[in-house]
């Protein structure tokens, strides 16, 4: 018997954002598409959600140290090569706080859906809430992240823990326009399947497009009931130009 991917369907309706002026794309994500997306390919590519003129407001503040609690030169630590930064407060960089605080609840009504597949915890429905936890367990140090790499800049897999309370899902949103503004530096995803051969996941987003994938883990259906893939992220050689990338991560750091 072929294991098949989890049921798709959900017992609650997929949440929707409400339009504003300064994110109006979210209000028209259709979140039920994209956790179909997630549970068949292990990752799931949004429409853009940031204009253009968006985008280089976010790539300018890697260049304002003030807004940074830490910067890490990935080649000092066996990382890969490149350079990312932690806004020290996302309320600093509206346009971070906003997507980290509206995308929340949809990207929690996702994993909820996984919990019990996972045999795991269920998360709060609000942003704040899940920050309140986290503080609680000594995780008070905000996680959203700019990167940006240069040519023969990569990064190597990797999964983003940070501490005991983990929020099962993130996602990362292209800055740059592939093909333009940068060549290579694919998104790489590997999902370890257990028994079985490993599986190499490209993902190649436009300008302002978003990908959403696993922290850790994700649940596929066996013979007997599911399983957890493990998953990690990384990013292949950038061949020429600048590639920038904002990081949303949902729970804090230690």
């Amino acid at each position: 018997m072929t294991a098949t991917l989890f049921d798709a369907s959900c017992d609650r309706p997929a949440p929707t954002i409400p339009h504003d002026q300064e994110l109006p794309a979210l209000a028209g994500l259709d979140w039920a598409d994209l956790y179909r997306q997630l549970g068949e390919g292990g990752v799931a590519l949004t429409p853009p959600l940031l204009t253009r003129d968006q985008c280089q407001e976010l790539i300018a503040t890697f260049e304002e140290p003030g807004l940074f609690r830490s910067t890490v030169v990935m080649q000092r630590y066996q990382f890969g090569r490149g350079t990312y930064k932690y806004y020290a407060d996302p309320a600093a960089v509206p346009l971070v706080q906003a997507l980290r605080e509206r995308l929340y609840p949809p990207i929690a009504w996702m994993a909820n859906q996984w919990a019990p597949m996972l045999g795991e915890r269920t998360f709060p429905a609000t942003h704040a809430e899940l920050v309140a936890e986290c503080a609680a367990a000594g995780q008070r140090r905000p996680t959203p992240l700019i990167l940006q790499y240069g040519p023969g800049d990569y990064a190597c897999l990797h999964q983003d823990i940070y501490g005991d309370i983990i929020f099962p899902l993130q996602i990362a949103i292209m800055l740059n326009q592939p093909g333009e503004d940068f060549t290579g530096g694919e998104n790489v995803f590997v999902e370890q399947r257990p028994r079985l051969q490993s599986r190499a996941i490209v993902v190649k987003p436009e300008l302002g497009q978003g990908m959403i994938f696993p922290v850790r883990h994700r649940p596929i259906q066996g013979k007997n009931g599911y399983r957890r893939h493990p998953m990690r992220h990384g990013t292949g050689a950038v061949e020429s130009g600048s590639r920038t990338v904002l990081g949303v991560i949902f729970h804090n750091a230690r």
